[in-house]
């Protein structure tokens, strides 16, 4: 069998570690909201699931809210949160690779596309991508199944089994095994092992190093 050809890469806590501006512009939200919350740790489960989804699981907001709280948010993420983020060591380089062995990459995130498009861009690795995808503004494309399946719908041409999923935390995964596709948990970012592996994702790797080993020789007969 070939190898894989279409690669999805989740972005927060898979090719970037965007702890320090998703977690102030939280707290910025939440002190908007009348809450105040000092300890930024605290906040690292809002890291990779859909901020719909975060609000009203941690903070029992209900949808009028939760939308509030989401605007309040983007006012310090669009200005200054989007750039306190760092890329992971060896990253650039494991794009380039994968790019000089004729991989197609793709971006497949919950955090608005117009966003992810900006920091992409910022860190220079945009020219790796052929496509990036994540929610719409508006709060629709928000789960990880309804962006992978867009993106399986934009390459109509290829197979489910020409496609493996990237990801940091359980929907990821979970994403993938709704569109029939493989997945990658990487246990780096933000989701546990236990969560990672609860979730069963087709490989589980430790490091990018590991990650770019197992892409460079994935699926050859």
């Amino acid at each position: 069998m070939d190898k894989y050809k279409i690669i999805l890469f989740d972005l927060d806590g898979t090719l970037s570690d965007p702890k320090e501006g998703i977690t102030k512009s939280v707290q910025f939200a939440l002190q908007k909201m009348g809450i105040v919350e000092t300890d930024l740790d605290k906040l690292k489960c809002f890291i990779g699931p859909p901020l719909q989804v975060s609000f009203a699981e941690y903070y029992n907001f209900d949808e009028e809210h939760t939308h509030r709280a989401i605007d309040f948010y983007r006012d310090r993420f669009k200005e200054t949160g989007m750039f306190e983020n760092e890329l992971y060591s060896n990253i650039p380089l494991l794009l380039k690779s994968l790019k000089e062995q004729q991989y197609t990459l793709v971006v497949a995130t919950s955090k608005p596309t117009v966003f992810s498009e900006q920091i992409l861009k910022y860190f220079n690795i945009d020219q790796y991508f052929d496509l990036i995808v994540g929610s719409n503004l508006d709060g629709t494309r928000t789960s990880k199944t309804d962006i992978i399946q867009y993106i399986l719908d934009k390459y109509k041409d290829n197979q489910q089994h020409d496609f493996i999923m990237i990801g940091d935390r359980k929907h990821d995964i979970i994403g993938a095994k709704n569109t029939g596709i493989d997945s990658i948990g990487v246990t780096y970012g933000y989701g546990s092992f236990e969560e990672i592996s609860q979730s069963k994702p087709t490989y589980i790797v430790k490091t990018v190093k590991q990650l770019k080993n197992f892409l460079m020789t994935s699926r050859v007969k």
